[in-house]
């Protein structure tokens, strides 16, 4: 339930802030210099709810569809929504602490919340296969998980384009992290599972 809630309500805040209230996005644009300053203390979790661009919405629609809702079925709700909101403070305080020195940087959208949600579902399931475009076969999801992560870091460290890679490697660990936190037995389940 809290899964399709989540999934409503970024998709219609994102869909008014593009077409039709523009301000929508820039009050909520997470923005580590001012954040102190200004106080602007919601946009750590409001700035998940609007999105660049059809195409940044699209793409992090696609992803928590997939993976948000089976999910939600297996860790309930509360914990859902938990590890929902983990992952997006986690990935925006990492993001406070590289760039609150310039005045100028600024972030929205679901991202690390989503790879929170997405790596939390390879403990849970590290059976499934996931499809990355353009590649045209399933990637197991452990070897997806290891092959994200080392692409994420080292992505991060170089700085180039308008994703946040912090973000999303941030987000991916405090998945991981909160699974071990809060059912380490499904971290050992999986562990056999991967290791046979």
């Amino acid at each position: 339930m809290a899964a399709a809630i989540i999934f409503g309500v970024t998709l219609a805040v994102s869909l008014l802030g593009l077409w039709a209230a523009p301000w929508i996005i820039a009050q909520n644009l997470f923005r580590p210099f001012w954040f102190l300053p200004r106080r602007q203390y919601w946009t750590a979790i409001t700035n998940g709810f609007v999105h660049a661009d059809l195409g940044h919405l699209l793409f992090n629609s696609l992803t928590y569809w997939f993976f948000a809702f089976p999910l939600e079925r297996v860790i309930g709700t509360p914990r859902f929504v938990a590890l929902y909101f983990i992952g997006l403070l986690a990935s925006n305080t990492g993001t406070y602490f590289k760039h609150r020195r310039d005045p100028d940087y600024a972030c929205l959208g679901a991202s690390g919340a989503i790879l929170a949600v997405l790596f939390a579902s390879i403990v849970y399931f590290p059976r499934q296969a996931i499809m990355i475009m353009p590649i045209p076969v399933p990637i197991p999801a452990p070897l997806f998980a290891i092959g994200y992560l080392i692409y994420t870091f080292y992505a991060a460290r170089r700085q180039r384009g308008r994703i946040n890679h912090d973000a999303h490697f941030d987000g991916a660990l405090a998945g991981l992290a909160f699974v071990a936190l809060t059912d380490p037995s499904a971290w050992e389940t999986a562990a056999r599972i991967v290791l046979g």
